[in-house]
């Protein structure tokens, strides 16, 4: 049976799992789904329409699904949030709606993958998507349409401008303000941004084998280092494409930018 505390205000319309735990406080409207084993803290603010998968925890004085800080955005806009499995999101944390400008495509969803760890004060904007098993630093921010991979980290007070991707496995040093898209595996520092090396400390703790690890060597060298043009750079990635699938996987990101790449 669901421990719900007497103080917490529920919305009749709202759909919770018999398992899940809602603290002092906490606010949930209509539209709001939360499944089996998820633990809402106190004074909690959660609005609809918005789907919570199962085990999250959230912290005290989060507030997630709220209208986007967009001024196009509409009370009654059918846009969401979509938030996964396992996510641990803490104090204060703020995730906002989608919007229409990406109804066609994303279906004005705002989406958070699998064992997320955010941390307090992050805030993801409108129309962001989020993957798994990343982790996001203290007061780490993303503008709207920002999609990050897979094994992402972000050092504390990162913040990334509109648009931007972030690619798997990629690494921000804290206080990293990046206004271009970051291929996967690349670490980046600085304001603004700019690329150091690949994380190889991460993808060894992620049992990467060496020779892997070797040839995303090799590849960021090509892209950061060898003083090409960025024409004859995709050119020479194809043949280590071909020999390597994360190679494939750096050239693809950079194949499908809009953005020009951190430099």
């Amino acid at each position: 049976m669901a421990r719900l505390h007497p103080t917490a205000i529920i919305d009749p319309a709202a759909e919770l799992d018999s398992t899940v735990e809602v603290g002092p406080y906490s606010v949930i409207g209509p539209g709001v789904k939360i499944g089996a084993g998820t633990k809402v803290g106190s004074h909690v603010v959660l609005d609809g329409p918005m789907q919570i998968g199962c085990d999250n925890q959230i912290f005290p004085y989060a507030a997630l699904g709220a209208i986007s800080q967009d001024k196009t955005a509409k009370p009654d806009d059918p846009t969401s949030v979509v938030i996964g499995d396992g996510n641990v999101i803490r104090e204060f944390v703020t995730i906002q709606r989608g919007t229409m400008k990406e109804f066609d495509t994303k279906r004005g969803v705002t989406a958070v993958g699998d064992r997320n760890w955010i941390m307090n004060y992050c805030h993801i904007a409108h129309d962001c998507q989020i993957g798994s098993d990343t982790i996001f630093a203290n007061n780490s921010s993303l503008a709207g349409h920002v999609e990050i991979g897979d094994w992402v980290i972000l050092g504390g007070y990162t913040l990334v401008y509109q648009f931007c991707r972030i690619g798997a496995h990629a690494f921000t040093a804290f206080s990293s303000g990046v206004a271009g898209d970051i291929p996967p595996f690349v670490m980046v520092q600085g304001n603004p941004a700019e690329p150091r090396a690949i994380n190889k400390e991460g993808l060894r703790r992620r049992k990467f084998a060496a020779v892997d690890i070797e040839a995303v060597e090799e590849a960021y060298k090509l892209v950061y280092r060898s003083g090409k043009l960025m024409a004859d750079v995709k050119t020479e990635l194809v043949p280590l494409a071909q020999a390597n699938a994360h190679v494939k996987t750096m050239l693809d990101f950079i194949l499908s930018a809009k953005r020009p790449l951190v430099r």
